[in-house]
């Protein structure tokens, strides 16, 4: 087992770096002067200057926005198809990811995903993620770097010399980041340090590039990892820790955060697409003035509403499964009645209100129907408008929330992707506030129409 992660850690190792190194890999004069490569006799289509990439696909992607671009590589790492940066290029190794993916679930190998594919691999990415607790975050203490982190995993977080230390609360995992910025700093000197440092340390897999390093082995009885990037003459890094009985369940989450470490973000990188100044959501009815919704419908929102009946104050939130509790006064709200899980595979009905400019200014409920997947995912995604709209079991009893995610995907026509909030989440957060569910609520799908209302987001 040993020797197998090892093995494991080092082909991760070696695959981002030369991912990373693949920009620099063409030949140098003696004046140091990069070469251009030989032209190609007879190309049957046109090559894009991004490791030889069809222009076309190379184009469908340059039209995409750097952040969804981001979260595309980011979904393939963790469905296992990608193992090199998540810094939005599109090169030949994210190209190759995606055909992957594409091959695995029947698909035409295109390279580029349409939108059911998109809200596919949304969907795959999905659990996993969640699994671990993983968030992006922005390290202060490490000069900005982005860090992806498995909080789940490492709750605890502690500021350390130069950086933050995030960690289990046993010891089984740990995160720490770090930042050497003395003047005459060198890579390499961090680099032969670090291969050595702290006493106990015996690297298996070291790796040394122009501006970045990865270094992996034992240090004492726990595995490490260390990926750090300099410039000029700072060094920002992180070190992920853990032990060897634990491999299983981290070595995965190492690979995405060796992939997702970015040690100096550009701003274009680290902002994530802006929001609507109004955005339109739906709500499902829990009681005679409690609705549950999306979390992420109401994010940054400055006031919300519910159409026909006026402001609504904020009472709860579960940030692990997106949903918010919104309670309104002086109303008599239609219940909707809680059915149990949907089965996988099963086809749901999902009644929301879409958007105003889907349905010409209108508010009027609407139904569709969709198949959840094994991953939750819905295979259908419903129109904008839907995120936090109700989703029926075949009894017409609410089976969960749904989620809806704007997803652009290559080429230029937006997209979605679905997927459902279980009931036994929704259950478990309206025990947590003391809403008890309606006991005699009317089944069927026009009974459940009346439980279902629009919310609107304002945001500054």
């Amino acid at each position: 087992m040993r020797l197998a992660a090892a093995i494991v850690m080092s082909l991760a190792a070696i695959a981002l770096a030369s991912a990373e190194s693949a920009t620099n890999a063409a030949p140098k004069t003696k004046g140091g002067a990069k070469q251009a490569p030989a032209k190609t006799k007879q190309a049957k289509q046109p090559k894009s200057d991004k490791g030889g990439v069809p222009k076309a696909i190379s184009d469908s992607y340059s039209a995409v926005p750097l952040a969804e671009r981001i979260a595309i590589q980011g979904d393939l790492v963790w469905t296992g198809h990608y193992n090199g940066l998540v810094n939005g290029e599109f090169a030949e190794r994210a190209v190759a990811a995606v055909k992957a993916f594409q091959k695995r679930n029947g698909g035409k190998e295109t390279g580029v995903l349409n939108q059911p594919e998109r809200a596919a691999l949304s969907a795959a990415a999905k659990p996993k993620r969640d699994a671990v607790g993983w968030r992006m975050i922005e390290d202060g203490a490490s000069g900005g770097a982005r860090i992806g982190i498995p909080a789940k995993l490492v709750p605890q977080q502690s500021a350390i010399i130069g950086g933050t230390r995030w960690a289990s609360a046993r010891g089984e995992y740990a995160v720490e980041s770090f930042r050497i910025t003395q003047p005459g700093t060198a890579l390499a000197a961090v680099f032969e340090r670090m291969k050595k440092e702290p006493a106990g340390r015996k690297a298996d897999y070291s790796v040394i590039r122009d501006n970045f390093f990865v270094i992996s082995g034992l240090q004492n009885l726990k595995k490490f990892y260390v990926r750090a990037q300099a410039r000029g003459e700072e060094v920002r890094g992180i070190t992920i820790l853990y032990d060897q009985a634990m491999a299983g369940i981290m070595e995965p989450v190492v690979v995405a955060m060796s992939s997702a470490f970015m040690a100096f973000p550009s701003a274009a990188a680290a902002v994530a697409p802006p929001r609507r100044k109004v955005e339109y959501a739906s709500g499902v009815a829990v009681g005679t003035g409690d609705i549950v919704t999306s979390r992420e419908a109401l994010e940054g929102c400055h006031v919300v509403t519910v159409a026909g009946i006026g402001g609504a104050d904020r009472i709860a939130e579960d940030k692990g499964n997106g949903l918010v509790l919104l309670r309104v006064h002086g109303a008599s709200l239609k219940p909707a009645a809680l059915g149990g899980a949907a089965p996988k595979g099963a086809e749901v009905t999902l009644l929301g209100v879409a958007d105003p400019q889907a349905q010409g200014g209108g508010n009027a409920v609407s139904a569709t129907k969709a198949r959840v997947s094994d991953t939750l995912g819905l295979d259908t995604p419903p129109a904008l408008g839907f995120d936090g709209a109700a989703a029926l079991d075949a009894q017409g009893r609410l089976a969960g929330i749904v989620a809806v995610r704007p997803a652009v995907i290559a080429g230029p026509t937006p997209g979605t992707s679905a997927a459902l909030t279980p009931i036994e989440a929704i259950r478990a957060f309206l025990d947590a506030q003391s809403v008890a569910p309606a006991s005699a609520a009317a089944t069927g799908t026009e009974a459940a129409k009346a439980s279902v209302v629009r919310v609107i987001c304002v945001r500054k």
